[in-house]
């Protein structure tokens, strides 16, 4: 049996978040910063797609959290359009 790859979004915020939807598709997956359990969670085959930087940037010193409370942030994940 051979794996899927799976696309995974990092940092992605605002505008910039429908452009990549756009060549991508929609993430499997997404990240609100690149720290030690992003990189756990992406397999040797899976697509990163990094809003700003790249995979060498260094890895946030605090885990950033699965989710934000609705309201906190509001620019931190994208609306349905």
């Amino acid at each position: 049996m051979t794996a899927t790859a799976q696309i995974h979004f990092v940092g992605f915020r605002g505008d910039e978040y429908w452009s990549a939807v756009k060549v991508w598709g929609l993430p499997d997956h997404y990240h609100i910063g690149w720290d030690k359990r992003a990189v756990s969670e992406v397999a040797a085959h899976d697509v990163v797609v990094f809003a700003v930087r790249d995979d060498r940037q260094p890895l946030s010193v605090h885990n950033c959290p699965n989710t934000r409370e609705e309201g906190s942030d509001p620019n931190w994940r994208p609306q349905n359009k």
